[in-house]
């Protein structure tokens, strides 16, 4: 499967959602770098440079790193740097074998966190759909957070492996990670695993297991529970299932919405500018695409 933009598309929605990350990142190094912790991830989430926050990230990426290098399994910091390692590779970085190499690192601290949070997951990324369905359906609530890191790292490395069918076949086991988690937090991020599973959804047609109608369903779902301010949801919405079903009207709408609104929006404005251009782009393409 050939890389296209629309992987990137979509591996910048995820990313962006773990960024808040580094409030927690902060607090680990010790208590009283929490506040300033806190501060730098308002910061960031509130910035409306994307180049800046690139040029930055990479130092926090090498702290976790570092944190993670004593041997001791804590899933709280080996999620930490799954996050990070998934925001960084899906938002800024653009030569596909880093790409790859990062979105890789990212999912194998996800597993691993995985794996210290219950000993019966240590091999979920090697098994079979019905094992990975055993397992969610034992998860607990304690164990969403897991699910979601996991889950998370799971769809930023297939879309950076969207060129090798193996990663895409194992589509129907992150998703079903991501399901569980959802169905145990509702409303975790403000609707963020429901991007995930809208997108997830409608990545291929129905003939190769694609199911667009239940995208639309969560898509909209995550437009609610985001109140309407994550203008990412649109861009991947107006890309992923309104090109899916060929759906112009309900795409144009989408991008209109999205470039209409504001994007300064207390912990979404980085988000929402790269959104704001990704849409610009769906805009300049529609005529072509759709006609």
């Amino acid at each position: 499967m050939a890389r296209s933009p629309a992987y990137r598309w979509l591996r910048i929605g995820f990313a962006l959602a773990v960024l808040g990350a580094l409030t927690a990142c902060a607090s680990l190094v010790d208590r009283a770098s929490a506040n300033l912790g806190r501060q730098l991830s308002a910061g960031i989430l509130d910035h409306d440079d994307p180049a800046t926050v690139a040029a930055g990230l990479p130092a926090y990426l090498l702290l976790l790193d570092g944190l993670n290098h004593d041997g001791t399994p804590n899933p709280t910091r080996l999620c930490l740097a799954a996050d990070l390692y998934g925001a960084y590779a899906g938002s800024f970085v653009d030569e596909p074998a880093r790409a790859k190499r990062l979105a890789k690192r990212a999912f194998d601290y996800a597993s691993r966190a995985a794996c210290a949070t219950d000993g019966k997951w240590c091999e979920l990324g090697k098994s079979k759909f019905e094992i990975v369905d055993a397992a969610m359906a034992k998860a607990t609530l304690e164990q969403a957070d897991a699910l979601f890191c996991l889950g998370g790292a799971w769809a930023g490395y297939i879309q950076a492996h969207a060129d090798d069918w193996n990663a895409i076949a194992a589509i129907p086991k992150a998703r079903r990670v991501i399901e569980r988690a959802v169905e145990l937090v509702p409303d975790y991020r403000n609707g963020q695993g429901q991007l995930y599973l809208g997108v997830m959804n409608s990545l291929l047609p129905p003939a190769y297991g694609g199911k667009p109608e239940l995208a639309q369903r969560y898509f909209e779902e995550a437009l609610t529970r985001s109140n309407s301010r994550n203008q990412m949801v649109r861009v991947l919405y107006a890309r992923h299932y309104a090109r899916l079903v060929f759906d112009q009207a309900l795409h144009d709408r989408l991008v209109a919405e999205a470039l209409a609104a504001d994007p300064k929006v207390p912990g979404m404005t980085l988000m929402n500018t790269l959104a704001q251009r990704q849409a610009l782009v769906l805009q300049a393409t529609s005529k072509d695409y759709f006609e």
